[in-house]
């Protein structure tokens, strides 16, 4: 678990103490290639650490699949608006690859602010970061070319072009699978 305690050590800045008790609350989980974390219309009840693996949110929405994120190694992962206000998921959680995760149930997530002075700190710096990468992303649909997009991503994470089909990079990225193909052709040639 040193590396969940790294992790939040290094965004959160939290105390020795802080970090253990933090980290002691998850558990560790193994789950296969397809399995599933969190199904649409069910309430999300856990907060995932990726240790190892890829993990795909997506939505199907009138028989067509739309992939709001690819989560990968070193990331939580949750449908925030489920495990907050416990309101039916609007997004599948998936694993791309075989996983190994941290996993915090929803109980013990809330028992960490009766044992930790500074909890409420900690979980208001995770909520803003989680805003922070949401406005990101929306100000790359507004102000970003596909191209552009496509160009971020590939110099941000660059494995995922070898590990995701490209469909779902695709969706991720807000184009069409035949334009992902054509910036990729334009890019290496």
């Amino acid at each position: 678990m040193k590396d969940l305690e790294q992790y939040i050590q290094h965004y959160f800045d939290a105390r020795a103490e802080d970090l253990s008790a933090i980290a002691s609350a998850f558990s560790y989980k193994a789950i296969h290639k397809s399995d599933y974390l969190l199904k649409e219309g069910r309430i999300c009840t856990q907060l995932s650490f990726i240790k190892q693996g890829l993990v795909r949110i997506y939505s199907t929405q009138n028989d067509k699949e739309v992939t709001q994120w690819i989560s990968i190694s070193g990331y939580f992962v949750t449908e925030l608006s489920s495990f907050i206000f416990n309101t039916p998921a609007r997004w599948n959680i998936q694993a791309l690859t075989d996983c190994e995760l941290y996993t915090i149930d929803k109980d013990q997530y809330e028992k960490l602010g009766l044992q930790i002075p500074e909890w409420h700190k900690l979980e208001k710096l995770f909520i803003a970061k989680c805003f922070i990468i949401l406005e990101e992303r929306v100000n790359s649909f507004l102000f970003m070319t596909a191209e552009e997009r496509y160009n971020q991503l590939l110099s941000i994470n660059p494995e995922l072009f070898n590990q995701v089909p490209l469909q779902y990079l695709a969706s991720m990225l807000g184009m069409t699978p035949e334009t992902l193909s054509r910036l990729r052709k334009k890019a290496i040639g």
